[in-house]
């Protein structure tokens, strides 16, 4: 008798492939073997329903003759044609037990399956990546600049190199991998016995162990210290970006360091604001100087400009600067927006308010 797959998921026949999938991730953390209340017979079950009914082709085979086609075999492994995936679910499967006795990492298993039963290569290790918070200048920020920061983390052995042993000495096969440089173990399960691969523990993947170990760092390739790392930081960097070391971060013995992140905090300025690659300001204009016109001098982050005031401007107007910006090694060079603000004067001489007030008698 064929199976009702469509009743092991509690759902009816038209169910969309978000009901199919719903229903699952509900009966699979329902019944999950880990689970005190869980029941691995019918989590198996579950599994078996939905990489049939998540699969479109072998849904129609299903539905017209009542199994997924010739030759398929739930018991063999089922789950391949729908694609199944632990992390779609936000399942960790990872260090489970069957409480059984019988030992099994559902992480493996999946991934047996999806390998067609062999596991690859196994995956190099390497170390730790470490985070840096950075506070610059917003002057630094825009031309650039070099900062030294100091770190206390694992480094490569000075004395060994990070080999972990003696200079000099000679090396011996390794005795845990007879040279392989990977161990492979076999674990049992309910779904069957499945074997994975991985990165020999006692050798880090070489083969050959120091037949003497490193005085300095008993044979770990690697030791604690503090140590200075040089940062050049690009003109144009913005409040908040961070930059990428390779290679920078924890060292591991048998495997490449781990990255360092610089995440750059721009302390902001009194005067200037910085959008994209152009600069933002304002410049205070005389009274007598917006009406007249004429030329002042603006003060930059590096220096002095000469600023062309245009007759009869007004208070709010921007005025832009082409090319005097950010030298932005990624957008280019900006230019500067000077926001211009009348500098009315709060008392008149009796001339200047004498002359004040034949201008307003002129109706200006």
């Amino acid at each position: 008798m064929a199976k009702d797959y469509y009743g092991t998921l509690g759902v009816s026949k038209t169910a969309s492939k978000d009901e199919i999938k719903k229903a699952f991730r509900t009966l699979a953390h329902k019944y999950h073997p880990d689970k005190k209340d869980g029941n691995a017979e019918k989590f198996k079950e579950v599994n078996e329903a939905y990489s049939i009914l998540s699969d479109d082709q072998k849904r129609t085979q299903y539905d017209q003759f009542g199994s997924a086609g010739p030759g398929f075999n739930p018991g063999a492994g089922g789950f391949g044609g729908g694609g199944f995936n632990p992390n779609d679910f936000g399942f960790d499967f990872s260090g489970f037990s069957s409480g059984g006795g019988v030992e099994f990492d559902l992480g493996d298993i999946f991934g047996d399956i999806f390998n067609g039963g062999q596991r690859g290569a196994p995956r190099q290790q390497r170390g730790n990546d470490l985070r840096v918070d950075l506070d610059i200048t917003f002057e630094e920020s825009i031309f650039g600049t070099e900062k030294n920061i100091y770190l206390s983390k694992t480094g490569q052995c000075n004395h060994c190199k990070g080999s972990g042993g003696e200079p000099g000495t000679t090396e011996h096969t390794c005795s845990t991998c007879s040279g392989k440089g990977k161990i492979t173990e076999s674990r049992r399960s309910m779904f069957g016995n499945f074997a994975s691969t991985k990165t020999c523990p006692t050798c880090h993947g070489k083969g050959k162990t120091p037949k003497d170990k490193c005085k300095q760092c008993k044979g770990a390739g690697i030791e604690y210290r503090q140590e200075e790392v040089n940062v050049r930081i690009p003109a144009g960097i913005e409040n908040g970006e961070s930059l990428e070391l390779a290679g920078k971060g924890e060292a591991i013995q048998g495997g490449p360091s781990g990255n360092l992140y610089v995440y750059i905090t721009v302390r902001p300025h009194a005067n200037f604001k910085k959008e994209g690659n152009n600069l933002v300001s304002e410049i205070k204009v005389k009274l007598t100087m917006s009406l007249l016109g004429g030329e002042m001098e603006f003060k930059m982050l590096d220096g002095n400009i000469t600023v062309t005031i245009p007759e009869g401007i007004r208070h709010g107007e921007v005025l832009r600067i082409k090319g005097k910006g950010v030298n932005d090694s990624r957008r280019g060079r900006g230019d500067l927006y000077l926001k211009v603000a009348i500098d009315s004067p709060k008392k008149l001489s009796k001339a200047a308010r004498k002359t004040i007030e034949e201008l307003r008698a002129e109706g200006l």
